[in-house]
């Protein structure tokens, strides 16, 4: 028997159908190992020796690999055909060998692009070797990441506030859209005024823009204020007496030539302009459509793999698109060749070939009933893109006609039309908010020389120059492959990790950098300039790629990347204090006191200060509100911070009632007990500032009620209780819960029968997930930023056989963690 290994079970499910009866087909799940998830992980002062271990969740599917090999003789290891599958397959090999599992087992590696049948049985009958080359350039991967996340991500803790992290490819994306920030914020808008004359011909309405006034040719900046505007408007008007003249009619004939075939990174954009899809949508969707959809009857990968930086279509899939468009779109549109477009990409070892449809014969409409909506969207984008880019030019008739207005004056109307349309046909390529699109242009009725034009009247418009436009999804993901930060595959966690680290915020599909986000992004250009900046980015993958392609050993590259590394974060430890970072700004004087007033970021967000540390009294602080940004703040602004805390009134007892935010949000205070403002209200608008007192001492008497409904019963000299929960009545101890049996009343049980039950109650698995939880920021803040995200989350659990042990020594790892980072 032969057991083949995939990464998921959707792959695995559609390749067996395709291998038969002497052919097992699991799923590794993903990563099988990772690097141990605390310091010490890449030996450093060796030669970077990488500690790894099994990854807790995918231990199952491991054991389930093991029992079936047992029955097997070959061993086929087809994860996916990039650097990340190569290292799947290579810790997959190096586990079973751990375990003397391939003794007398042949083992092969074999890889395709496509999910068919005829590419899965090439692949299996055309095997190869584990490539070293490409396991290295992995392993150097992951390596970096991990150091940059376990030395930076502390640092931001102790420097700025806990919870942050930093990454080798996040970073430089985070600086991306700050400094486009910062470019808004210090634009200066010009003022600037165009003429143009509203024509008329035969009926048929047309705009022309002034070009020459007075002999002189007009740009953007000619009239820069409405008096020079209007002067020159009042003179067209006396010049024009009603009609232009056409003096000159120039027609061209322009080729557009279509887009190539998608890529990775392509997709993305492309995805974001015409479908608003996420990057990680994007993906994620592609992933389905490439392991394999039920088309009715037959399971079938629709799409080749869809991480991948080349251009390149298959002689066969040409054939087929060829006869295609012949067949559909008439022999007009084939061009005589087929075109071939260049790949920009150094490396070519990591794909073969570009997104397609694995067969263009599934029209997109025909098995759009066995699609989800976003499946069929993203299928039909592809297939278009990919019949369109083997279709011939589109041809365009452009026309430009000058328009005399007496002597020296010109207006010009440009035109466009479509002789042939070709591949716009089928396709037309979107393009970003802010970029003209070069066939935006009206249809001209006809006009020959020397006739006469009607003038329906000349307008001057006012006009400012506009600042660079925010990153979207796809202008980002375009950016980041111009720069060379990261590979396409990780744009998506990129993207993702950004916005769940509170860094940037996605405002009308525009990234805006958060208060955090700034300061991050500062404290890493001030500090560590050369780890954050474009070019450094982008020659640390070029090396990657030279790894991958066996032109260069990858641990000269960890060494000379690791002693500069580590050297300036010592220095950076010690010689940079939060009052550095804080990014204090003086907003004006209080009035009142006449002390300055700052706003800064502190431990747990920004705030606005009033004094200073020095002074003999204590300064106040207050926090900002939801939403306020601190770059936005003046001293109105901030003097109403301190409106907090607020009088409401009293309680029927007397109590004193106050509203105010602390650690955890706004809440109203009765006497010493604190009460949430409901998630509900704050989204109806009522906070701290503005709750009145009605909607106090609602919120009040539900505490009150859920306090008198919360205990059922207690035991004098016990700390076992009886209690309501939000799923209903049960014990506890405060270690452990238990059930109360359903044909008991909770008030009838005794303190005996509580214990009896206790003991036999499991742990508490909430205790556990808490502990959990506990260390997920320390990981998420150290190590998470790479560019594998999810595989770095799994990495944080621990083996079956060593899971006891493990578990014990976290607790105390995790502190001695937060302590360093604190």
């Amino acid at each position: 028997m032969n057991l083949v290994i995939v990464e998921s079970p959707a792959k695995a499910k559609t390749i067996k159908k395709y291998l038969g009866k002497d052919f097992e087909v699991l799923a590794s799940y993903g990563h099988v190992r990772d690097l141990i998830p605390k310091e010490g992980a890449v030996d450093t002062a060796g030669n970077f020796d990488m500690k790894y271990q099994l990854i807790e969740k995918n231990e199952k599917h491991v054991e389930s690999i093991k029992k079936a090999l047992k029955k097997a003789d070959t061993l086929y290891l087809a994860t996916d055909l990039d650097r990340e599958g190569e290292a799947i397959s290579w810790h997959l090999r190096e586990i079973l060998k751990e375990n003397n599992a391939l003794k007398n087992k042949q083992v092969y590696r074999v890889v395709f692009n496509e999910i068919t049948k005829r590419a899965i049985q090439d692949a299996i009958a055309n095997p190869r070797d584990l490539s070293i080359d490409l396991i290295n350039a992995q392993q150097a991967r992951r390596a970096l990441d991990y150091l940059v996340g376990f030395n930076l991500s502390p640092l931001l803790w102790k420097k700025v506030q806990r919870g942050l992290s930093a990454g080798r490819v996040q970073s430089p994306a985070l600086r991306l859209i700050a400094e486009r920030e910062d470019e808004i914020e210090k634009f200066e808008p010009r003022e600037y005024w165009t003429v143009e004359a509203d024509c008329d011909k035969s009926n048929k309405a047309f705009i022309a823009k002034l070009r020459l006034f007075n002999n002189n040719k007009v740009e953007q900046f000619s009239f820069t204020d409405g008096d020079s505007a209007h002067g020159a408007q009042n003179n067209l008007i006396r010049a024009a007496n009603g009609e232009l003249k056409v003096a000159e009619v120039e027609t061209k004939q322009r080729k557009r030539n279509p887009a190539p075939p998608f890529t990775t990174s392509t997709l993305q954009q492309e995805a974001a302009r015409k479908l608003r899809f996420s990057a990680q949508r994007t993906m994620r969707t592609a992933q389905q459509l490439y392991e394999g959809i039920d088309i009715g009857g037959e399971t079938v990968g629709l799409i080749t793999y869809m991480r991948t930086d080349s251009l390149t279509l298959g002689q066969d899939a040409l054939a087929e698109i060829r006869e295609l468009i012949k067949e559909r779109f008439g022999a007009d549109n084939l061009p005589e060749d087929v075109r071939v477009y260049k790949n920009k990409s150094k490396n070519a070892q990591e794909a073969h070939e570009a997104i397609r449809p694995t067969s263009v014969k599934h029209l997109p409409d025909s098995i759009r009933n066995h699609l989800t909506p976003d499946q069929h969207r993203l299928y039909e984008l592809i297939w278009k893109r990919t019949v369109a880019c083997q279709m011939i030019h589109a041809t365009l008739d452009t026309v430009s006609v000058d328009l005399a207005c007496g002597n020296g004056n010109i207006f010009r109307a440009n035109g466009t039309t479509i002789r042939h349309p070709g591949f716009i046909a089928v396709y037309m390529e979107g393009h970003d908010e802010g970029e003209p699109d070069e066939d935006d242009e009206s249809i001209l009725p006809p006009m020959s020389k020397g006739e006469t034009i009607r003038l329906q009247g000349i307008r001057a418009d006012q006009h400012f120059t506009s600042p660079p436009p925010r990153y979207t999804e796809a202008s980002l993901v375009k950016a980041l492959e111009e720069f060379g930060i990261g590979r396409p595959s990780t744009y998506a966690s990129i993207i993702s990790t950004l916005q769940n680290r509170q860094y940037v915020e996605l405002e009308n599909r525009q990234f805006t950098p958060t208060d955090i986000g700034r300061i991050v992004n500062t404290f890493l250009t001030q500090h560590f300039t050369q780890y954050v900046d474009y070019d450094f980015t982008a020659r640390l993958e070029d090396r990657l790629d030279s790894i991958s392609r066996g032109e260069e050993d990858w641990v000269p590259v960890m060494r000379d990347f690791w002693q500069p590394f580590k050297k300036l974060v010592d220095e950076k430890e010690v010689g940079v204090s939060r009052a550095d970072v804080a990014q204090s700004r003086l907003i004006g004087t209080d009035p009142q006191s006449g002390k300055p007033v700052t706003v800064r970021m502190g431990p747990y967000g920004p705030f606005v200060q009033i004094g200073d540390k020095d002074d003999e009294e204590k300064p106040r602080f207050a926090s900002l509100r939801p939403g306020q940004k601190m770059a936005d703040l003046d001293m109105e602004k901030a003097l109403d911070l301190f409106q907090l805390p607020r009088k409401l009134g009293v309680t029927e007892d007397g109590e004193e009632i106050t509203s105010n935010v602390g650690r955890f949000g706004p809440y109203v205070k009765y006497g010493n007990t604190f009460v949430s403002i409901r998630k509900e209200l704050q989204n109806q608008g009522i906070d701290a500032y503005n709750v009145d007192l009605p909607t106090a001492l609602t919120l009040i008497a539900e505490k009150k009620a859920f306090e008198a409904n919360k205990y059922i019963k207690t035991f004098t000299d016990s700390n076992v209780q009886v209690l309501n929960g939000r799923f209903g009545p049960y014990i506890t101890d405060g270690e452990k819960n238990a059930k109360i049996p359903k044909d008991r009343e909770p008030a009838s049980m005794t303190l005996e029968e509580c214990v009896a039950l206790l003991a036999a109650a499991p742990v508490s698995r909430f205790k556990k997930k808490t502990a959990t939880k506990k260390a997920a920021p320390k990981k998420k803040a150290v190590a998470e930023k790479t560019e594998a995200a999810p595989e770095k989350k799994a990495a944080v659990k621990k083996t079956a056989k060593k899971k006891a042990a493990p578990k014990k020594k976290s607790a105390p790892r995790k502190k001695a963690a937060t302590k360093k980072a604190g």
